[in-house]
């Protein structure tokens, strides 16, 4: 077994007050090598904004500009994380 140590113990990380978000760790191992580097991103974004309930209320063009890819890029993006039942979505 690999003994881990904290190396900075005071950069260990705690949830901020103002909330936090999560990623299930299966991600990365079944899915993050599947899938092009703006889904990856777009699906981080996603959990990060998400509220309580891992619903995320950002529209198009905000994700756009926090991506910087086009709209178009948004939308492929979103597509591949949702062929493979990553996410749902409800255009508003």
């Amino acid at each position: 077994m690999v003994h881990k140590r904290i190396l900075v113990p005071e950069r260990l990380r705690r949830p901020p007050p103002t909330g936090w978000s999560w990623v299930d760790r299966r991600f990365l191992s079944e899915y993050a090598e599947r899938l092009s580097g703006n889904a990856v991103s777009l699906y981080f974004v996603l959990c990060a904004a998400a509220d309580k309930h891992g619903l995320s209320f950002y529209g198009d063009g905000t994700l756009s500009a926090r991506l910087r890819l086009t709209p178009a890029a948004v939308d492929q993006a979103r597509e591949e994380l949702l062929a493979r039942n990553l996410i749902a979505h409800q255009a508003p």
